[in-house]
């Protein structure tokens, strides 16, 4: 990479908005926007990238004001910091805010991940453990949350009694559930388990389609697990703890189609 040019005092002016004291600075905007790094955005800034409201601005001190419109190449961005946070929820933990009642949340136990209001992609039952992606980011909630993304989810269940191998070819072929046919991608029996432990993996949004399948099929189950979700798993991460996810999870996950 070449190295940088330093813009004289006269150029650094001309592109600098007028009443620039007050505000976050402009790399520091780009980095909370996620375009890219603090240093990475100043590059961009020098190479006339970025504008403020229309117009290209090149200077390294610039603060944007509340209320600016700041565009990278072309395309507007928001100031706020994306925060996505992978947690194992534990059992009888609910995945809304605490109440009066005093019931325990999930979000309590992500409590010191982010100062950012989190909410959860696909909630999990009270009695269900496993993996929730916690996030701000309005517009990842909407795309997994689309009935047309039908990405990996695997649960580990608990029958109230072993699942026999003709309900277990029903699910491979497909039932009618709400007058429409449900397949699930894959089920299995847990190995060197008993027959009651069922591995079932489904691709589609639809809610406690899960939980709904087995009550048609008259199981109880006692206990539903999220052991995968969107490629992620629960490795080296215990049950109620969390972990924000890496560069790379996060592109997959907005790669999905």
């Amino acid at each position: 990479m070449k190295s940088r040019k330093p813009h004289s005092n006269k150029a650094a002016a001309k592109n600098t908005p007028k009443n620039a004291s007050e505000g976050i600075r402009l790399n520091k905007y780009l980095s909370n926007s996620g375009v890219c790094s603090r240093r990475e955005a100043d590059i961009y800034i020098e190479a006339g990238s970025v504008t403020v409201n229309g117009k290209a601005v090149t200077s390294m001190g610039y603060k944007v004001k509340p209320g600016e419109e700041v565009r990278f190449d072309g395309k507007l961005l928001n100031p706020v910091k994306m925060e996505y946070i992978l947690l194992n929820k534990p059992k009888d933990f609910d995945t809304v805010n605490r109440d009066a009642s005093g019931r325990r949340s999930a979000l309590q136990l992500i409590a010191n991940a982010s100062n950012a209001p989190l909410s959860p992609i696909e909630r999990l039952n009270k009695t269900s453990s496993g993996l929730l992606i916690f996030t701000n980011d309005g517009d990842l909630i909407k795309k997994l949350s689309s009935p047309k993304n039908g990405f990996s989810k695997i649960y580990h269940l608990s029958l109230d009694r072993s699942f026999s191998q003709e309900d277990m070819d029903t699910l491979k072929e497909g039932m009618a559930l709400d007058g429409k046919l449900v397949k699930v991608h894959d089920i299995s029996y847990i190995e060197k388990a008993p027959r009651n432990e069922i591995g079932i993996e489904i691709r589609t949004t639809r809610k406690n389609l899960v939980r709904r399948i087995f009550e048609k099929l008259e199981y109880e189950i006692v206990h539903l697990d999220r052991v995968v979700y969107a490629g992620l798993t629960k490795k080296d991460l215990p049950r109620g703890h969390w972990r924000p996810l890496t560069k790379q999870e996060i592109i997959n996950l907005k790669m999905i189609k």
